[in-house]
């Protein structure tokens, strides 16, 4: 008896032996993500890299498949902090880990120079939040985007400014980032085609607090309306100050000053419909309660709002996944094709790409602040 206890034990330690090498064979897929971590834009880069973790959780929580083999993903963070020589720096290290794909940058003037890096080693990239018409543009079949361009959110804005709040006279204020010079040429282009007259166009840096001399320039022009491209850190201090100017102008901007974060950033500067900006995305009525539910969870999971861009961030992750799942494979060049023709339905709603990499047919939203919070006006394509 006792021989055959001891023979026993040999067999099953021989049996869990032989099945820990299968769980150490179990495929890992590793995922780059990229953004700001650090520095002033810090809480929109935390708010992206939340994005990539919640669906990281959930493919690994479900048991994902590919090529009929469970695999685990692994979510590999960088930080940029929202510098170029930063940007490619991180770009190259995902590379040097052999990331199976990238997603990334948060801000073009990063996302753009780390493309070529990822199109040099075959690496898909997909940003959730880059917005410069170039980005798509250089020709790299590896970039790809889930929210409308510059192209779209600055001629929408433009066309807002003029038909819907009347501004005739208009000053213009950008960061000179490749995100900043690119969203306000575009609504410089749709406000003047639909008869506004520029007055002034004035220049910043995007780690600039004090706007005193340029607003002061501003004021001499008297503006219905000040544009400003580039991010909520500046767009604050910078409607602070037009109060303390007494410049009563209406403020524009992009997705980079369109966050919950704004309001906090300008303080007592900020008054009812004052400022107007579109988020690149958007839901349709369809499609809210799927966002609920997102905006729902993420709270609860890491104990703060949606910034803004975290639910394209999520699906963003997700599509990548799916195009592996049809590829039946997470080498890049083998679901590259697949990530291409991708038709996939998401939280923010329907996914795919033209030939560019551009995402189809992309929504934007309309915002304005009352009460010191966004109010949304419209959704529109």
């Amino acid at each position: 008896m006792k021989l055959q206890k001891t023979l026993m034990c040999v067999a099953l330690a021989a049996g869990f032996a032989a099945a820990t090498p299968a769980l150490a064979d179990d495929e890992v897929v590793k995922i780059g993500h990229v953004a700001p971590i650090t520095g002033n834009i810090a809480h929109l880069g935390k708010d992206n890299e939340n994005g990539a973790r919640l669906a990281i959780d959930d493919l690994n929580a479900k048991g994902f498949t590919i090529g009929g083999k469970k695999v685990k993903f692994e979510l590999l963070p960088e930080d940029d902090a929202a510098d170029p020589k930063q940007g490619t720096a991180a770009a190259q290290k995902l590379v040097d880990e052999k990331v199976n794909g990238v997603i990334g940058h948060l801000n073009s003037g990063t996302t753009i120079p780390a493309s070529k890096i990822y199109s040099d080693a075959g690496i898909p990239q997909i940003s959730p939040s880059a917005t410069n018409p170039k980005y798509t543009q250089q020709g790299f079949k590896t970039a790809f985007r889930v929210v409308a361009n510059d192209g779209q959110l600055g001629g929408t804005l433009g066309r807002y400014a003029v038909n819907t709040l009347h501004a005739k006279n208009i000053a213009v204020v950008s960061d000179k980032t490749a995100y900043g010079d690119g969203v306000a040429n575009e609504f410089k282009k749709s406000a003047e085609k639909a008869g506004a007259t520029i007055v002034d166009t004035e220049y910043t840096t995007n780690s600039a607090t004090d706007f005193q001399a340029i607003l002061t320039t501003i004021k001499g022009h008297k503006p219905d309306l000040i544009f400003y491209g580039g991010m909520d850190a500046q767009a604050g201090p910078l409607i602070r100050q037009m109060k303390q100017l007494g410049i009563s102008a209406k403020v524009a901007g992009g997705d980079g000053i369109c966050t919950t974060e704004l309001a906090k950033l300008a303080g007592d500067g900020l008054s009812d419909d004052q400022v107007y900006c579109a988020e690149a995305g958007g839901v349709d009525k369809d499609q809210e309660k799927a966002m609920d539910d997102f905006k729902a969870r993420f709270k609860a999971k890491f104990g703060t709002e949606v910034e803004i861009y975290a639910p394209y961030t999520y699906d963003a992750v997700m599509v990548m996944a799916d195009a592996m799942k049809k590829a039946g494979s997470s080498d890049p060049a083998k679901y590259l094709p697949f990530l291409a023709k991708e038709d996939y339905n998401g939280v923010t709603g329907h996914i795919s790409f033209d030939e560019f990499g551009d995402i189809k047919n992309g929504s934007l939203t309309l915002y304005t602040y009352k009460g010191g919070t966004r109010d949304k006006l419209a959704v529109v394509k």
